[in-house]
């Protein structure tokens, strides 16, 4: 038994998209390995994530980013892997 895949792949990373490695998180597709915080890099669930824009963070650092009157700046910060 053979396993197929589809040819549809990220545009950001360029890798070819599985369904068993395929998160939908706020109407958009990520790769499991490219679900990750845009400031720290770190490996995001569905259960603890925040976004803005389209780009994703750790709750964390949405907090730090966005909460209170200290704000920086989201230009210097990638775009997440998302399905095109």
């Amino acid at each position: 038994m053979s396993f197929l895949g589809t040819q549809q792949k990220y545009k950001a990373c360029e890798k070819t998209v599985y369904p068993v490695d395929q998160l939908s998180a706020d109407g958009t597709s990520y790769h499991k390995a490219c679900f990750r915080c845009s400031h720290c890099k770190g490996t995001l669930k569905l259960s603890n994530y925040s976004s803005m824009e389209g780009v994703l963070y750790c709750k964390p650092h949405y907090e730090q980013l966005f909460q209170g009157d200290r704000h920086i700046s989201r230009r210097n910060f990638p775009v997440a892997c998302k399905a095109s």
